[in-house]
């Protein structure tokens, strides 16, 4: 398959993990933890970072030159994938859904700082023409390597496999247990590494992810996705106790409103951990799984006396795109 083996180093591990203790005490019953992945340090941080760590390094043994990816005008993904070509000394081109903005805020202000080439496709907001664009590129001269929309390939998925196991050490050295891991789920990636790293890492809690985006990709459901790739890792990884990896969990419910569509919800997620512990969440992804989080603890879908961690993916420059979205009027 050729996974390469040597990173790039990009980001700032173990992110920290630390108790929630004012918002703990909104829920008795419960003792909530946070890992924080807003803290890998790449433009701002966030979860990408993991990712980006082996694709970068996969297409620098490749002998790339150039780097394209694609996504939403807000994408965090390819935000730090700019970020990341630079310190690779890549080129980096973004192809991102809609036309070009009058006003550029959030994400895609910061993806032009960092000097990404911007190609704006319309309805393709999955990086659908990807390959048309590589093909054009290689006729110029270039050597382009495609990451997948939010870096949800085998290779990206390697930085949750090895997130989970960062995680096992963490909790082990604070002699603490987790019983319940709570994130966004929106491309796959994060949620196979970590399903991978689990069943190797012997990680015993149970992950709950809230799925973000209801669109399939290439036609194709995100479990789908996610099981795919699974398959792929336990074959690449030689885990050899499947057990764990049988059904692929997902909670849905919660991304009826669609992507990147600001509910109440999410709006009183991040007003609560903002004013609780002064931590800015999201308003796409991190808000709309803290809600999640929130609503299950509040109508007793966990078992009380529980441990339960909420995985904080980054993502906070889109708070800027949705500023009307947030404040109160």
């Amino acid at each position: 398959m050729g996974v390469s083996l040597d990173k790039f180093k990009l980001g700032f591990f173990p992110t920290p993990l630390h108790g929630l203790k004012n918002f703990s005490a909104l829920y008795p019953g419960y003792k909530v933890f946070i890992k924080r992945d807003d803290h890998t340090g790449l433009a701002t941080g966030g979860n990408k970072t993991r990712k980006l760590e082996y694709l970068i390094g996969d297409a620098l043994a490749k002998g790339a030159d150039t780097v394209i990816t694609g996504g939403a005008q807000q994408s965090n993904h390819c935000r730090q994938t700019a970020a990341a070509c630079n310190m690779a000394g890549l080129k980096c081109h973004l192809l991102l859904g809609g036309d070009s903005p009058g006003e550029h805020t959030g994400n895609l202000l910061l993806s032009n700082i960092l000097g990404a080439t911007i190609h704006y496709t319309g309805a393709q907001r999955k990086g659908e023409d990807m390959g048309l664009l590589a093909g054009q590129l290689s006729a110029k001269g270039h050597t382009p390597y495609i990451i997948p929309y939010g870096g949800s390939n085998i290779i990206g998925a390697m930085g949750y496999f090895e997130a989970a196991g960062e995680l096992k050490t963490q909790l082990d050295q604070k002699n603490l247990k987790i019983d319940y891991i709570f994130f966004a789920s929106s491309s796959g990636g994060m949620q196979a590494g970590l399903m991978l790293g689990k069943a190797m890492h012997n990680l015993g809690a149970t992950l709950m992810p809230i799925r973000i985006d209801k669109q399939e990709t290439e036609g194709k459901s995100l479990e789908d996705n996610i099981r795919d790739l699974v398959l792929e890792g336990i074959h690449t990884l030689d885990i050899q106790d499947t057990t764990s990896l049988d059904s692929t969990p997902m909670i849905r419910g919660y991304e009826e409103a669609g992507y990147g569509v600001v509910t109440r919800h999410e709006k009183e997620a991040i007003s609560i951990l903002a004013r609780h512990e002064g931590i800015l969440l999201d308003p796409v992804y991190t808000g709309r799984a803290f809600y999640a989080m929130m609503h299950h603890m509040e109508k007793g879908l966990l078992e009380a006396g529980t441990n339960v961690l909420f995985w904080h993916t980054g993502g906070i420059p889109a708070n800027f795109n949705y500023a009307e979205n947030l404040i109160d009027q």
